[in-house]
Protein backbone atom coordinates (compact mmCIF):
# COMPACT_ATOMS: atom_id res chain seq x y z
CA UNK A 1 0.00 0.00 0.00
CA UNK A 2 1.07 3.41 -0.92
CA UNK A 3 2.24 5.62 2.07
CA UNK A 4 1.74 8.88 0.96
CA UNK A 5 -1.25 9.10 -0.63
CA UNK A 6 -4.66 10.10 1.17
CA UNK A 7 -8.04 10.72 -0.06
CA UNK A 8 -9.27 14.33 -1.17
CA UNK A 9 -10.33 16.67 1.46
CA UNK A 10 -13.71 17.58 0.17
CA UNK A 11 -14.66 13.34 0.60
CA UNK A 12 -12.90 13.24 4.03
CA UNK A 13 -15.28 13.32 6.92
CA UNK A 14 -15.79 15.93 9.16
CA UNK A 15 -15.78 15.46 13.09
CA UNK A 16 -18.31 18.23 13.27
CA UNK A 17 -20.98 15.85 10.86
CA UNK A 18 -21.04 13.14 13.69
CA UNK A 19 -22.33 12.19 16.80
CA UNK A 20 -20.11 9.94 17.91
CA UNK A 21 -16.16 10.54 18.26
CA UNK A 22 -14.69 10.21 14.58
CA UNK A 23 -11.03 9.73 15.37
CA UNK A 24 -11.34 6.92 17.82
CA UNK A 25 -13.68 4.59 15.78
CA UNK A 26 -11.13 5.00 12.95
CA UNK A 27 -8.34 4.38 15.07
CA UNK A 28 -9.67 0.89 15.35
CA UNK A 29 -8.69 0.38 11.52
CA UNK A 30 -5.01 -1.29 11.06
CA UNK A 31 -2.56 -1.62 8.78
CA UNK A 32 -1.92 -5.26 7.76
CA UNK A 33 1.10 -6.62 5.98
CA UNK A 34 1.21 -10.68 5.42
CA UNK A 35 4.02 -12.84 3.58
CA UNK A 36 3.06 -16.26 2.00
CA UNK A 37 5.95 -19.09 0.72
CA UNK A 38 6.32 -18.96 -2.85
CA UNK A 39 5.28 -22.61 -2.90
CA UNK A 40 1.98 -21.37 -1.37
CA UNK A 41 -1.00 -22.66 -3.24
CA UNK A 42 -2.24 -18.88 -3.30
CA UNK A 43 0.86 -17.81 -4.01
CA UNK A 44 0.77 -17.58 -7.86
CA UNK A 45 -3.04 -15.71 -7.78
CA UNK A 46 -2.47 -13.28 -5.15
CA UNK A 47 1.65 -12.54 -4.40
CA UNK A 48 3.30 -13.92 -2.00
CA UNK A 49 3.28 -9.94 -0.58
CA UNK A 50 0.18 -8.78 0.52
CA UNK A 51 -0.98 -4.89 1.87
CA UNK A 52 -4.16 -3.96 3.00
CA UNK A 53 -6.29 -2.92 6.27
CA UNK A 54 -7.92 -4.89 9.43
CA UNK A 55 -10.35 -3.68 12.19
CA UNK A 56 -10.38 -4.83 15.60
CA UNK A 57 -13.18 -6.52 16.75
CA UNK A 58 -12.29 -7.71 19.97
CA UNK A 59 -10.88 -7.27 23.60
CA UNK A 60 -7.92 -8.86 22.89
CA UNK A 61 -6.49 -6.87 19.99
CA UNK A 62 -8.60 -9.84 17.28
CA UNK A 63 -8.77 -7.77 13.88
CA UNK A 64 -11.10 -8.91 11.20
CA UNK A 65 -9.84 -8.79 7.62
CA UNK A 66 -10.90 -10.15 4.22
CA UNK A 67 -9.40 -13.62 4.02
CA UNK A 68 -7.16 -13.11 0.74
CA UNK A 69 -4.93 -10.88 2.80
CA UNK A 70 -3.86 -13.41 4.97
CA UNK A 71 -3.98 -16.85 3.04
CA UNK A 72 -1.18 -19.17 3.71
CA UNK A 73 0.31 -15.89 5.51
CA UNK A 74 3.72 -17.11 7.38
CA UNK A 75 4.15 -13.49 8.67
CA UNK A 76 2.02 -11.01 9.49
CA UNK A 77 3.05 -7.78 10.64
CA UNK A 78 0.09 -5.18 12.31
CA UNK A 79 0.60 -1.14 12.29
CA UNK A 80 -1.68 0.92 14.14
CA UNK A 81 -2.28 4.76 12.68
CA UNK A 82 0.14 6.17 15.76
CA UNK A 83 3.39 4.15 13.75
CA UNK A 84 3.20 0.90 16.39
CA UNK A 85 3.72 -2.46 14.63
CA UNK A 86 3.18 -5.54 16.27
CA UNK A 87 3.53 -9.35 14.85
CA UNK A 88 0.39 -11.32 14.23
CA UNK A 89 -0.91 -15.17 13.46
CA UNK A 90 -3.01 -15.73 10.71
CA UNK A 91 -5.56 -17.50 12.99
CA UNK A 92 -8.73 -18.53 10.47
CA UNK A 93 -9.52 -18.01 6.96
CA UNK A 94 -13.61 -18.24 5.36
CA UNK A 95 -13.67 -19.05 1.94
CA UNK A 96 -17.15 -18.89 2.16
CA UNK A 97 -17.98 -15.58 3.50
CA UNK A 98 -14.42 -14.22 2.49
CA UNK A 99 -13.82 -13.35 5.80
CA UNK A 100 -10.23 -13.85 7.64
CA UNK A 101 -9.12 -13.36 11.25
CA UNK A 102 -5.68 -12.40 13.08
CA UNK A 103 -4.15 -12.70 16.34
CA UNK A 104 -1.55 -10.06 17.10
CA UNK A 105 1.27 -11.19 18.70
CA UNK A 106 1.88 -7.95 21.19
CA UNK A 107 -0.18 -5.38 22.89
CA UNK A 108 -2.70 -3.71 20.79
CA UNK A 109 -3.56 -0.27 22.87
CA UNK A 110 -6.70 0.28 20.58
CA UNK A 111 -10.56 0.22 21.62
CA UNK A 112 -12.75 -2.55 19.55
CA UNK A 113 -14.82 -1.50 17.24
CA UNK A 114 -18.87 -2.47 17.99
CA UNK A 115 -20.90 -4.26 15.27
CA UNK A 116 -23.49 -2.81 13.99
CA UNK A 117 -26.34 -4.46 11.54
CA UNK A 118 -25.51 -4.67 8.09
CA UNK A 119 -28.99 -5.56 7.16
CA UNK A 120 -30.28 -2.26 7.84
CA UNK A 121 -27.23 -0.81 5.51
CA UNK A 122 -30.23 0.05 2.59
CA UNK A 123 -29.64 1.77 -0.32
CA UNK A 124 -29.20 5.85 -0.31
CA UNK A 125 -27.72 5.20 3.28
CA UNK A 126 -24.47 7.65 4.25
CA UNK A 127 -21.74 5.33 5.06
CA UNK A 128 -17.80 5.68 5.84
CA UNK A 129 -15.28 3.20 4.31
CA UNK A 130 -11.85 3.62 6.00
CA UNK A 131 -8.39 1.69 5.37
CA UNK A 132 -5.35 2.35 8.22
CA UNK A 133 -4.53 5.89 8.57
CA UNK A 134 -6.97 7.51 10.21
CA UNK A 135 -9.19 10.49 9.13
CA UNK A 136 -7.01 11.38 5.71
CA UNK A 137 -7.82 7.58 4.73
CA UNK A 138 -11.77 7.69 5.35
CA UNK A 139 -14.42 8.69 2.70
CA UNK A 140 -17.84 9.24 2.80
CA UNK A 141 -19.86 6.94 0.83
CA UNK A 142 -23.34 6.06 0.22
CA UNK A 143 -24.55 2.17 -0.05
CA UNK A 144 -25.31 2.07 -4.02
CA UNK A 145 -26.69 -2.02 -4.23
CA UNK A 146 -27.59 -4.57 -2.10
CA UNK A 147 -27.40 -7.75 -4.65
CA UNK A 148 -26.30 -11.07 -5.11
CA UNK A 149 -22.42 -11.08 -6.24
CA UNK A 150 -20.49 -14.01 -7.76
CA UNK A 151 -16.77 -13.24 -8.15
CA UNK A 152 -14.79 -15.59 -10.59
CA UNK A 153 -13.06 -17.58 -7.74
CA UNK A 154 -16.00 -19.76 -7.32
CA UNK A 155 -17.25 -17.25 -4.81
CA UNK A 156 -21.17 -16.55 -3.85
CA UNK A 157 -22.84 -14.06 -1.26
CA UNK A 158 -26.23 -13.97 -1.51
CA UNK A 159 -26.83 -10.37 -0.48
CA UNK A 160 -23.41 -7.97 -0.93
CA UNK A 161 -23.49 -4.40 0.07
CA UNK A 162 -22.01 -2.15 -2.89
CA UNK A 163 -20.17 1.70 -2.07
CA UNK A 164 -19.84 4.52 -4.44
CA UNK A 165 -17.65 6.55 -4.04
CA UNK A 166 -15.05 4.00 -4.45
CA UNK A 167 -12.45 3.66 -1.80
CA UNK A 168 -8.99 3.24 -3.77
CA UNK A 169 -7.07 0.71 -1.41
CA UNK A 170 -10.67 -1.15 -0.34
CA UNK A 171 -8.65 -4.57 0.90
CA UNK A 172 -10.00 -5.30 4.60
CA UNK A 173 -11.03 -1.79 5.12
CA UNK A 174 -14.01 -0.92 7.45
CA UNK A 175 -17.59 -0.23 6.27
CA UNK A 176 -19.07 1.99 8.99
CA UNK A 177 -22.20 3.20 9.70
CA UNK A 178 -23.85 6.58 11.08
CA UNK A 179 -23.50 5.17 14.54
CA UNK A 180 -19.71 4.73 14.48
CA UNK A 181 -20.23 0.61 13.67
CA UNK A 182 -18.87 -1.89 12.22
CA UNK A 183 -21.26 -3.11 8.99
CA UNK A 184 -18.76 -4.86 6.54
CA UNK A 185 -15.30 -5.28 5.28
CA UNK A 186 -13.90 -4.56 1.72
CA UNK A 187 -13.42 -7.00 -0.60
CA UNK A 188 -12.60 -5.61 -3.84
CA UNK A 189 -13.46 -2.65 -6.32
CA UNK A 190 -15.85 -2.99 -9.58
CA UNK A 191 -17.08 -0.80 -12.50
CA UNK A 192 -20.51 -0.64 -13.63
CA UNK A 193 -20.83 1.65 -16.99
CA UNK A 194 -24.22 2.52 -18.21
CA UNK A 195 -25.52 3.14 -21.67
CA UNK A 196 -24.68 6.49 -22.19
CA UNK A 197 -20.87 5.79 -21.24
CA UNK A 198 -21.01 6.61 -17.93
CA UNK A 199 -18.61 4.60 -15.32
CA UNK A 200 -19.47 4.22 -11.50
CA UNK A 201 -16.55 3.31 -9.40
CA UNK A 202 -18.17 0.74 -6.77
CA UNK A 203 -16.41 -1.66 -3.46
CA UNK A 204 -18.08 -4.56 -2.78
CA UNK A 205 -18.12 -5.00 0.66
CA UNK A 206 -18.68 -8.05 2.99
CA UNK A 207 -21.31 -7.64 5.45
CA UNK A 208 -20.43 -8.20 9.04
CA UNK A 209 -24.01 -10.25 9.72
CA UNK A 210 -22.45 -12.78 8.11
CA UNK A 211 -19.35 -13.09 10.34
CA UNK A 212 -22.01 -13.46 13.84
CA UNK A 213 -22.98 -17.20 13.36
CA UNK A 214 -19.25 -18.26 12.52
CA UNK A 215 -17.13 -16.16 14.71
CA UNK A 216 -16.86 -18.53 17.53
CA UNK A 217 -15.52 -21.40 15.20
CA UNK A 218 -13.45 -19.63 13.66
CA UNK A 219 -11.86 -18.39 16.88
CA UNK A 220 -11.77 -22.12 17.93
CA UNK A 221 -11.40 -23.91 15.25
CA UNK A 222 -9.73 -21.73 12.40
CA UNK A 223 -12.86 -22.58 10.18
CA UNK A 224 -15.91 -23.14 10.20
CA UNK A 225 -17.29 -26.34 11.66
CA UNK A 226 -18.95 -27.04 8.73
CA UNK A 227 -19.19 -29.43 5.03
CA UNK A 228 -16.32 -27.90 3.20
CA UNK A 229 -17.95 -26.70 -0.28
CA UNK A 230 -17.02 -28.68 -3.39
CA UNK A 231 -14.07 -26.68 -5.40
CA UNK A 232 -13.41 -26.94 -9.15
CA UNK A 233 -10.64 -25.03 -9.48
CA UNK A 234 -11.77 -22.99 -12.31
CA UNK A 235 -11.91 -19.19 -12.44
CA UNK A 236 -14.54 -18.32 -14.85
CA UNK A 237 -16.72 -15.50 -16.28
CA UNK A 238 -19.88 -14.32 -17.73
CA UNK A 239 -19.82 -12.84 -21.63
CA UNK A 240 -22.99 -12.15 -23.06
CA UNK A 241 -25.20 -14.75 -20.96
CA UNK A 242 -22.42 -17.22 -21.05
CA UNK A 243 -20.31 -18.78 -18.26
CA UNK A 244 -16.96 -18.70 -19.91
CA UNK A 245 -13.91 -20.99 -18.16
CA UNK A 246 -10.96 -18.19 -17.95
CA UNK A 247 -8.11 -20.47 -16.46
CA UNK A 248 -7.76 -23.13 -14.39
CA UNK A 249 -5.82 -23.49 -11.03
CA UNK A 250 -3.04 -26.01 -11.79
CA UNK A 251 -3.10 -29.14 -10.20
CA UNK A 252 -6.66 -28.53 -9.23
CA UNK A 253 -9.95 -30.72 -9.77
CA UNK A 254 -10.58 -29.00 -13.30
CA UNK A 255 -7.13 -29.10 -14.82
CA UNK A 256 -6.82 -32.99 -13.49
CA UNK A 257 -10.23 -33.36 -15.65
CA UNK A 258 -8.68 -31.43 -18.49
CA UNK A 259 -11.09 -28.29 -18.72
CA UNK A 260 -9.71 -25.43 -20.44
CA UNK A 261 -9.44 -21.97 -20.77
CA UNK A 262 -12.49 -21.05 -23.29
CA UNK A 263 -14.72 -23.85 -22.27
CA UNK A 264 -17.92 -22.52 -22.59
CA UNK A 265 -19.91 -24.07 -19.24
CA UNK A 266 -23.88 -24.79 -20.64
CA UNK A 267 -24.67 -27.37 -17.87
CA UNK A 268 -23.89 -28.99 -14.54
CA UNK A 269 -25.11 -32.32 -14.25
CA UNK A 270 -27.61 -31.61 -17.34
CA UNK A 271 -28.87 -28.67 -15.27
CA UNK A 272 -28.24 -25.38 -17.49
CA UNK A 273 -25.77 -23.07 -16.85
CA UNK A 274 -26.68 -19.37 -17.96
CA UNK A 275 -25.09 -17.15 -15.33
CA UNK A 276 -21.96 -17.35 -13.35
CA UNK A 277 -23.76 -17.46 -9.97
CA UNK A 278 -26.17 -20.10 -11.09
CA UNK A 279 -22.91 -21.74 -12.19
CA UNK A 280 -21.58 -21.88 -8.57
CA UNK A 281 -25.12 -22.49 -7.07
CA UNK A 282 -25.30 -25.74 -9.09
CA UNK A 283 -22.60 -27.29 -8.04
CA UNK A 284 -22.76 -26.63 -4.25
CA UNK A 285 -26.29 -28.44 -4.70
CA UNK A 286 -24.36 -31.97 -5.61
CA UNK A 287 -22.94 -31.45 -2.16
CA UNK A 288 -19.61 -31.06 -0.24
CA UNK A 289 -16.21 -31.25 -1.21
CA UNK A 290 -15.70 -34.76 -2.51
CA UNK A 291 -19.11 -34.76 -4.82
CA UNK A 292 -18.47 -35.54 -8.47
CA UNK A 293 -20.12 -33.33 -11.16
CA UNK A 294 -20.22 -33.28 -14.64
CA UNK A 295 -19.63 -30.63 -16.77
CA UNK A 296 -20.98 -29.98 -20.42
CA UNK A 297 -18.72 -27.52 -22.04
CA UNK A 298 -18.89 -26.09 -25.63
CA UNK A 299 -14.99 -26.55 -26.79
CA UNK A 300 -14.65 -25.13 -30.35
CA UNK A 301 -17.48 -26.74 -32.39
CA UNK A 302 -17.35 -29.87 -30.13
CA UNK A 303 -19.93 -30.46 -26.78
CA UNK A 304 -17.98 -32.33 -24.09
CA UNK A 305 -18.95 -33.80 -21.18
CA UNK A 306 -16.34 -33.74 -18.08
CA UNK A 307 -16.56 -35.50 -15.08
CA UNK A 308 -14.81 -33.55 -12.77
CA UNK A 309 -14.14 -34.81 -8.81
CA UNK A 310 -14.78 -31.74 -6.73
CA UNK A 311 -12.42 -31.20 -3.39
CA UNK A 312 -11.85 -29.30 0.10
CA UNK A 313 -9.95 -26.17 -1.44
CA UNK A 314 -8.71 -26.19 2.35
CA UNK A 315 -6.82 -29.23 2.07
CA UNK A 316 -4.70 -27.71 -1.06
CA UNK A 317 -3.39 -24.82 1.25
CA UNK A 318 -0.76 -24.15 4.02
CA UNK A 319 -1.16 -24.47 7.44
CA UNK A 320 -0.53 -21.01 9.25
CA UNK A 321 2.83 -21.17 10.68
CA UNK A 322 2.48 -21.10 14.64
CA UNK A 323 4.68 -18.50 16.90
Amino acid sequence: MAKDWTIPVELQPDPANYLFNLDAVLAAVVSLRATAPADAFTANALGTEREGSGVVIGDDGLILTIGYLITEAEDVWITTANGRSVPGHALAFDAESGFGLVQPLGKLPLAKLEFGDSEGAALGDPVLFASAGGRDRAIESRVVGRQEFAGYWEYLLDDAIFIAPAHPFWGGGALIDRHGRLVGIGSLSLQQGDSRGNRLDMNMVVPIDLLRPILADLCRYGQVNRPPQPWLGVYAMEDDERVVIGGVADGGPADQAGLRQGDQVLAVDDEAVTDLAGFWRSVRERGPAGARVTLSVQRDHRRLRVPVATVDRRRLLKAPRMH
